[in-house]
């Protein structure tokens, strides 16, 4: 991304977001932006499957109910992760992308993996990997 692009705003909305630069295109497109989070694995601080960690602006926002997902160790994919793969095109088509991520993206992101939180097991976690790796 460009120098102070945090101060344009934290979501990236679609293809033509002028604070990230073509090599970041290429790098987003291709996940290498992840690579280093498995350092973070390999310390312990984060794990391959868990929710995905979230801008505090936007965690200020959690209902109690919602903030179930902050108990888990984030993680470098999750449910939400395979179902929102084109968010950023969907961000794109909104009018307003900040409010649509708010009112329809994140609660829906929060539901999947809360339902996760309820649901999760190794060979569950092992079908999101290879969903997210091969989906």
């Amino acid at each position: 991304m460009r120098l102070n692009a945090d101060r344009q705003g934290l979501l990236t909305v679609g293809g033509k977001d002028s604070r990230v630069t073509k090599v970041g295109y290429f790098i987003r497109k291709y996940k290498l932006d992840e690579l280093p989070q498995l350092f973070n694995v390999l310390k312990g601080d984060m794990s391959l499957v868990g929710p995905r960690p979230e801008v505090r602006k936007y965690v200020n926002l959690y209902t109690p109910r919602q903030q179930q997902v902050l108990s888990l160790r984030p993680g470098i994919t999750d449910p939400a992760s395979i179902a929102y793969r084109n968010e950023n095109d969907l961000l794109a088509r909104a009018t307003d992308p900040e409010n649509f991520y708010i009112t329809e993206v994140m609660p829906s992101k929060l539901e999947l993996n809360l339902q996760y939180i309820a649901t999760r097991s190794f060979f569950g976690d092992i079908k999101i990997i290879f969903q997210t790796i091969f989906g």
